[in-house]
């Protein structure tokens, strides 16, 4: 691993970190504007104390430099000049009576220029450490035009080793009788100053850093305590959410905590109380069913066989008789199929359906289902077509529910296809296959389309119908294929008609990719320009259902088909039972 990946994975982790530990993120915080305040107060205090220190080391040196300079003044006042040489020796001793009346031995005289030329003043004096550029002409020039006042500059001071050190060079005027104005400079070197200065400054380091760490300490064992009884009651509210309905939070002492823990406690208490009932009476409503169907075979049964008599016997009646025989023949049989829907809805509810898989050929499915469905299609002048450019392959899957599914959506189809015909198509990629029904008919709008998986919900309940539907068709077609791990999804438009799909993997258990069916369909531009488009899916586990593409090589033997709109992701409302 390359220091790159080393640190992107490095900062993904402290990232993830970041987002999951609110200690971290607590600590984090507190140190950093810990750290900004002890860092502008030890600057501000760094400051002020170099401050303190210089300001008191120059008026040390003004003060010094001022009583050297009157030390010396006073001993060419007192002199008696008699000749050059006199003049010379007076000057050096007044240089060393500055030099032993302060505490520096840093001294510079030079004479001022512009006085009339003699050849009695003596020569500029300078000491090796004010050598070079350290007395600036700046200072020079202030001191020839200041009189007998004083004048200072902060300096580097060149040691004896060659480092530099910082320091004060203060400038006046000394008077040499018959000579003239001399200038003396006294240099002094601050680098004690600056010492006890980086001293300071180390100490406030170190105890800013022991500070920070100390507060990060506190801070870690605080927050601790704090957060425990917040993840306590996070893992609890977990458990209570995956069904653990008996779980509690600890209740222990009488702070704010145990507060929470007792209101959570009670809160659980009544969810666990309301859930119970519920449970109790979704479980008496689905035995109530579940027993009223069973009991109502029996006295069908019979009543069955009685009318089959009457029916095969209906030619010998009168008229009036005999239609009602055909009337009682039909509401019989529907009742029949009402039971066995209830029959299958109260399975589901219960939870006691159970697959009965087998390899099956989706396309032969979709032929025997045609073939079963053809007499009725030309009683209401359809046309069953099919298409499948793929899907020649068996699949795992529960022949009779699949069998069902189809049944249903070419009976819907075919009721409300206005005549016109239907069209079945199988297709497959390498992840799924799938089969849509398209009618041509009236379609539904969106407040329609959002109802159309409701049990006993029905389009048009004024509308006549030729099968006798008992309104629980399609929520049992969206059981079975939620059962299989599919998706069943529609998509229609008032006007131009409907397209339901159903997609199942290819591989029983396994994740849908995407639908080898588009939906909208491909015709759905041309068929759908008299109204608005309008789209539902039931895609459990999968929130993009009808929205995905497809991707990836197709399974040998099919016919790439295009890939799913992306207008269906804006279209459909999706459902996730």
């Amino acid at each position: 691993m390359g220091w790159r990946q080393w640190w992107t994975a490095a900062g993904s982790r402290l990232a993830h970190l970041w987002r999951t530990s609110l200690q971290v993120r607590t600590v984090t915080i507190t140190l950093a504007l810990t750290g900004i305040a002890i860092l502008v107060t030890g600057i501000y205090m760094s400051l002020s104390i170099a401050n303190d220190l210089y300001q008191s080391r120059l008026d040390q040196a003004l003060r010094d430099s001022s009583r050297a300079t009157t030390a010396a003044q006073t001993t060419l006042n007192a002199s008696d000049i008699t000749g050059g040489d006199s003049v010379r020796n007076l000057l050096d001793s007044a240089l060393r009576t500055a030099s032993t009346s302060s505490s520096s031995r840093l001294i510079a005289a030079f004479r001022v220029p512009g006085q009339e030329p003699t050849f009695l003043a003596p020569a500029d004096r300078l000491s090796p450490g004010l050598s070079g550029d350290v007395i600036s002409k700046e200072l020079r020039t202030a001191v020839q035009h200041g009189g007998t006042k004083q004048f200072y500059q902060s300096v580097k001071l060149v040691s004896a080793s060659g480092s530099s050190d910082p320091g004060i060079v203060v400038g006046s005027q000394l008077t040499l009788p018959v000579v003239g104005h001399y200038e003396l400079y006294i240099g002094y070197d601050l680098s004690d100053a600056e010492s006890t200065l980086v001293f300071v400054q180390n100490t406030l380091l170190l105890a800013g850093l022991a500070l920070i760490l100390l507060i990060g300490a506190v801070t870690w064992v605080i927050v601790r305590f704090v957060v425990r009884p917040i993840r306590v009651a996070a893992q609890t509210s977990e458990r209570l959410a995956a069904g653990d309905l008996a779980v509690r939070m600890p209740e222990k002492g009488e702070d704010v905590f145990t507060s929470l823990a007792r209101s959570f406690n009670g809160m659980a208490d009544s969810l666990q109380s309301q859930i119970n009932q519920l449970a109790t009476l979704s479980q008496l409503q689905q035995r109530f069913v579940s027993d009223v169907s069973h009991e109502l075979r029996t006295p069908l049964t019979t009543i069955r066989l009685a009318g089959d008599v009457i029916y095969d016997q209906r030619e010998s009646f009168p008229p009036a008789t005999e239609r009602t025989a055909e009337l009682l023949h039909t509401q019989i049989e529907r009742f029949d199929l009402l039971l066995s829907d209830l029959l299958e809805i109260s399975r589901y509810d219960a939870g006691s359906v159970v697959l009965d898989p087998e390899p099956t050929n989706l396309v032969r499915l979709a032929e025997d289902a045609i073939d079963g469905m053809h007499t009725l299609a030309e009683q209401n002048g359809s046309e069953l077509r099919l298409e499948a450019p793929g899907g020649y392959f068996e699949v795992g899957m529960d022949p009779r529910r699949i069998r069902r599914i189809v049944r249903n959506l070419l009976g819907n189809a075919i009721e409300h296809g206005e005549g016109k015909p239907v069209v079945v198509m199988v297709d497959s990629n390498e992840s799924a296959v799938a089969l849509s029904v398209r009618d041509y008919g009236l379609g539904m709008n969106q407040q329609e389309v959002n109802h159309v998986f409701d049990r006993f919900w029905r389009a048009d309940p004024s509308r006549k119908r030729t099968i006798g539907g008992t309104g629980l068709g399609l929520a049992i077609s969206l059981e079975d294929a939620t059962l299989h791990s599919g998706w069943l999804q529609v998509w229609s438009a008032p006007g131009a008609g409907s397209c339901f799909r159903l997609t199942l993997p290819r591989v029983p258990g396994r994740g849908i990719a995407s639908s080898p069916l588009p939906l909208p369909p491909e015709d759905a531009a041309t068929a759908g320009d008299a109204g608005d488009r309008s789209g539902r899916s039931a895609s459990p586990g999968d929130t993009t259902a009808g929205g995905t593409a497809a991707g990836g090589a197709r399974a040998s033997g099919d016919r790439g088909r295009p890939t799913d709109s992306e207008a269906v992701e804006k279209a459909e409302a999706e459902v996730h039972p």
